[in-house]
């Protein structure tokens, strides 16, 4: 049976055993009735051109794994930012695990997608937010689909979250190959500030494929700072498809830092819906061996007087391939937009690939608009410096693309993810470095 079809099936078991209100049954069972109609995207579509799911598609994926496996703390230290206090939300092969996590209703609500599906005293935010701004392709409806799990924040007004907020999805190999659809909704209300950092991580060489969607609503002066580290196994893939609205005067920034796994995908959108908005997107990509990261990525400036602003670099060795597909909208009423985008790129060896198309469509006259993108290798006048000041080839090769990345790593504000950041680069460039950027 082909992966659409058991997805399809499985759906009707999915939904007979789900308690949720039936407006959310009414969502799921459009949502499979558009997967089905679309199946999954291929490289006929326009968005997909250079990215083929047919090697993921290919296993046979557990829908739902038939039993759990506990983990200790001690087995996944490592992939938590571990020195800094955080709430943490914990899931185990899709399913929540208590001992794991730190969640709170004390002020906020940091805690199960699952229980403010189902419990009526989150019903107002659900019925308000969810699924109000995703897009209608066929892997974000096939996540709506299957929506149960995940994580649910809400930050009421005139809040600062005392200590950032950790997703963490582990598989642990139990199945043969598993996929998994976890779905996050994270709403942030007036004059308040969140800090998020989200990781997809497998213990297992078995196949995974994951299909995340994330919602994100920042209200007027929110702040919103996101961070997603991926930096998974040969076997793991990820679909990762994040929509952000935000409101006048708000500010959310996203950075992606892609440093392994078989095939990622990121699409992420922006929707500004109010003036004086302020929208950050910015990601490092180092990979090599055959992997594939895919960054596609949108930002529609719908207001006047906004600013966006993208800066996304890759460095890709072996035979990896890069992709970016970035598209800036200003409609005709957005006046005053400043929005800014690139692409730029080093090729390690002749053998890896970059495809990168930035684009800009602008319909109003009054704006400032940029884009670019460049495709090169290591500055050897630079190489022929450091060398001959006595740096080794390897450390001066590092030193010059941790300057390449330094612009985005700038930005982080968390000072341990920072870090955390710094020395993931200096692992996979093969270094030791001996400051932090």
């Amino acid at each position: 049976m082909e992966l659409k079809d058991k997805l399809v099936s499985s759906f009707l078991v999915f939904e007979n055993h789900v308690n949720v209100d039936s407006k959310i049954h009414d969502i799921r069972n459009e949502a499979i009735k558009t997967f089905e109609n679309l199946g999954f995207p291929s490289k006929r579509d326009e968005d997909w051109k250079y990215t083929s799911l047919k090697g993921v598609l290919k296993h046979d994926y557990s829908v739902f794994p038939k039993q759990e496996k506990a983990l200790e703390y001690k087995d996944v230290k490592r992939y938590f930012i571990h020195d800094m206090d955080t709430y943490k939300i914990v899931f185990v092969d899709g399913k929540f695990s208590s001992h794991l996590s730190e969640t709170t209703h004390d002020k906020i609500d940091v805690c199960l997608m699952s229980s403010a599906l189902e419990k009526s005293k989150y019903k107002p935010i659900i019925e308000n937010y969810f699924n109000k701004i995703v897009a209608k392709d066929s892997l974000t409806q096939l996540n709506t689909a299957f929506s149960r799990e995940g994580a649910y924040i809400h930050i009421p007004k005139n809040q600062l979250v005392d200590k950032p907020i950790q997703i963490l999805h582990f598989s642990t190999g139990n199945e043969a190959a598993l996929m998994l659809q976890p779905r996050n909704l994270i709403v942030v209300e007036e004059n308040s500030h969140v800090q998020i950092i989200e990781r997809h991580q497998s213990l297992t060489d078995n196949p995974v494929l994951t299909n995340s969607v994330t919602e994100i609503f920042a209200s007027k002066r929110a702040i919103v700072d996101y961070y997603k580290l991926q930096n998974d196994n040969q076997e793991a893939s990820l679909v990762d498809n994040t929509y952000v609205e935000q409101k006048s005067e708000s500010f959310c920034s996203v950075h992606t830092f892609s440093f392994g796994g078989k095939l990622i995908r990121n699409n992420l959108n922006f929707f500004q819906k109010g003036e004086r908005v302020d929208s950050t997107m910015k990601g490092i990509t180092i990979i090599g061996d055959k992997q594939h990261v895919d960054h596609n990525t949108l930002v529609h400036h719908i207001e006047p007087n906004c600013e966006s602003h993208q800066d996304y670099k890759g460095i890709f060795g072996d035979k990896s391939t890069g992709v970016f597909n970035g598209k800036v909208l200003v409609e005709k009423e957005a006046q005053k937009t400043n929005a800014f985008q690139a692409n730029n790129n080093i090729l390690l060896s002749d053998k890896a690939t970059i495809n990168t198309k930035p684009q800009l469509e602008i319909f109003a006259d009054d704006v400032k608009c940029s884009h670019g993108c460049t495709i090169g290798q290591l500055d050897d006048s630079a190489m022929f410096y450091m060398r001959s000041r006595g740096i080794p080839k390897k450390e001066a090769k590092a030193l010059l693309m941790f300057a390449f990345s330094n612009n985005v790593l700038s930005s982080v504000k968390i000072p341990q993810m920072k870090q955390r950041i710094t020395k993931l680069i200096a692992n996979k460039l093969g270094v030791n470095i001996g400051f932090d950027l």
